[in-house]
């Protein structure tokens, strides 16, 4: 008797761990890389590039810095404008995610 009263209170223990391991492992896998592009003129005419990154807090609704894409176009008339977060953002927001700064990558193309 006293063994199927154990049964009772293990196996809902076991299923909660279960299911809070499977929340935390699907939200690791389940998160995306999004990009946005920006064609200003008539484009990138060569592959010449700069990066800088953007960071966020609450979860990006207020940006810490600020990144001028004109500036990093240093003059060019014709250049793409590459906004994304990317897998290496998403392992960073990991870590930062719980104080809620979140970074992206600006890339700037002339």
């Amino acid at each position: 008797m006293s063994s199927s009263i154990f049964k009772k209170i293990i196996n809902p223990m076991k299923n909660i761990k279960f299911f809070a391991m499977v929340l935390l492992v699907g939200s690791i896998f389940l998160t995306s890389c999004d990009s946005i592009n920006h064609i200003v003129g008539t484009g990138a005419k060569g592959s010449t590039s700069e990066q800088a990154k953007q960071w966020y807090i609450l979860f990006g609704l207020v940006p810490l810095n600020s990144v001028d894409s004109k500036a990093m176009a240093g003059g060019a008339t014709d250049y793409t404008i590459n906004t994304q977060r990317s897998f290496v953002d998403g392992l960073i927001g990991i870590f930062t995610g719980i104080i809620t700064v979140h970074p992206t990558t600006v890339t700037v193309t002339k």
